[in-house]
């Protein structure tokens, strides 16, 4: 059986050598050769020329180098599209994902017949109590506004050719894969792992681009936030309705109106109502503007293969 390992690779040039070997060794299966898929995404160190020389010490490797840095998802996304195995395993090249359990992996998928398996995180590991708190808002709400079960979910997962198709297939230009891979279906099951620590470097991901990665996941999913807007706005009607009806009366029986301080709070909540609300519909024409325009999601830049004829056997 022939198995793509596809690793997305940003500015890892110092650890990228010993951590694919790594990799490489600890996930060893019989009757199953790995093909290797580095995905370089757009690195400003030597991380090229790193993956050059760990893919001549691989049995399979495809080496893609993007033009520029587009991001972990559309890295992932070439490599899967590049990808020729008969199973799928994205991961991440920190070692944080532990290769140990890949021969598990394979055996719930060539054995028991799963076609996508889920490496869920037992614990969120060494992350900082905010990072904790983050993820745990996003997924509750990513949860209850897409009505797919995210929790503790991560990029570490297999997929069967079927599902990777079925996933390529989805022509969206911005892509959530943990969610995407969700939505698909076919047989799931899930395998819990200790995040271990990371194998050198720091993690890439700023709270601004995790923040812009939530936005992006949760309007992707569901247009519930729009109908939010909605209702909020039906709300104030109804009150503003009755605030009205109260007044006139209060005219009709020559009472004085009051409430100068009231009129004044109420027009502050409800214009900061409206500018929010307007921020989200503005978040979703942007993501629409987006798709319009068809953009590729990615651009490679380079390309190379090595033992090619050991890929297609």
């Amino acid at each position: 059986m022939l198995v793509s390992i596809i690793i997305p690779v940003y500015n890892e040039g110092e650890h990228i050598e010993e951590n694919i070997l790594a990799i490489r060794d600890r996930s060893k299966t019989e009757n199953v050769i790995f093909e290797f898929v580095l995905v370089d995404d757009g690195s400003a160190d030597d991380s090229w020329q790193a993956m050059q020389r760990v893919s001549e010490r691989l049995n399979a490797c495809r080496l893609i180098r993007l033009s520029r840095n587009f991001g972990k998802e559309a890295a992932v996304t070439a490599g899967l599209a590049q990808a020729v195995g008969e199973a799928c395993i994205v991961m991440d090249s920190d070692l944080q994902h532990p290769p140990e359990i890949i021969p598990e992996m394979i055996r719930l998928w060539s054995e028991e017949g799963y076609e996508v398996v889920d490496a869920v995180k037992a614990d969120r590991g060494r992350e900082s109590f905010l990072y904790k708190l983050f993820a745990r808002l996003f997924y509750g709400s990513f949860n209850k506004l897409s009505g797919l079960e995210l929790e503790g979910a991560s990029d570490f997962k297999l997929m069967d050719r079927k599902a990777v198709d079925a996933w390529k297939a989805m022509p969206e230009r911005a892509t959530f894969f943990r969610g995407m891979s969700t939505w698909v279906g076919f047989r799931h099951i899930a395998i819990p792992f200790e995040v271990a620590a990371r194998a050198g470097g720091k993690t890439k991901w700023s709270f601004r681009k995790l923040a812009g990665l939530a936005v992006g996941a949760i309007t992707s999913f569901s247009a519930l936030p729009l109908q939010l807007v909605t209702v909020t706005g039906l709300i104030f009607l109804i009150g503003a309705i009755v605030l009205g009806i109260e007044t006139l009366v209060m005219w009709i029986l020559g009472h004085a109106a009051s409430g100068f301080t009231t009129v004044i709070l109420l027009l502050l909540i409800i214009g900061s109502l409206l500018m929010l609300s307007l921020g989200v519909i503005g978040t979703y024409i942007a993501k629409i503007y987006d798709e319009v325009k068809a953009r590729p999601r990615y651009i490679i830049a380079e390309e190379k293969c090595s033992a090619r004829r050991e890929i297609e056997k």
